[in-house]
């Protein structure tokens, strides 16, 4: 497997853009970590919002970390270039 930055996506389990760019991901042999916002309990989910947020002052979904790029949405194109893949 090809190495590639490190890769932490924050998504909602419920959001089709989020599926998709976990989707791409796999299909690109990616090894990436992800969070499922909406599933954290209350607790959990402020401290995570607040590091999506210091990202993506937004704070929408997906918001995608590859190494120090940030890209919000499903952008196959500036994804792909992120990581280096074709």
């Amino acid at each position: 497997m090809a190495q590639h930055p490190d890769v932490m996506i924050y998504t909602l389990s419920t959001c089709g853009h989020c599926k998709m760019v976990k989707r791409l991901l796999d299909e690109c042999n990616v090894e990436y970590d992800y969070i499922d916002v909406d599933l954290l309990s209350s607790e959990e989910r402020q401290p995570v919002l607040e590091d999506v947020k210091q990202i993506n002052p937004k704070c929408s979904f997906p918001t995608i970390k590859i190494g120090d790029e940030v890209i919000v949405g499903h952008h196959e194109d500036k994804i792909k270039e992120a990581l280096g893949v074709e």
